[in-house]
């Protein structure tokens, strides 16, 4: 969907369906785009949480929130979403 694959800013959220237990489908078209500024899991699994967490390109990986941060987190994105965490390499 060209939502799903968009960098669109504003109050947009995209679900989507996926097959029960298939967290690597889901890694597959969460990082099928040219973007990566942000996402967000949501899970009861706090150990299916951080495996997705660690293999999401984004810049900032939401867990069971969402836009919720501390300022002295580190900061930046993935692919044409910016030049990394806190513009570096």
């Amino acid at each position: 969907m060209y939502i799903a694959q968009e960098e669109s800013f504003g109050p947009v959220m995209v679900i989507s369906k996926f097959k029960d237990g298939d967290v690597d489908g889901v890694l597959q078209r969460a990082n099928a785009t040219e973007y990566g500024l942000a996402s967000g899991v949501f899970t009861k699994d706090i150990s299916k949480a951080l495996y997705i967490s660690d293999k999401l390109e984004a810049g900032t990986v939401f867990i069971n929130t969402y836009n919720k941060t501390d300022v002295a987190a580190p900061f930046g994105g993935f692919k044409l979403s910016g030049f990394g965490k806190d513009l570096g390499k």
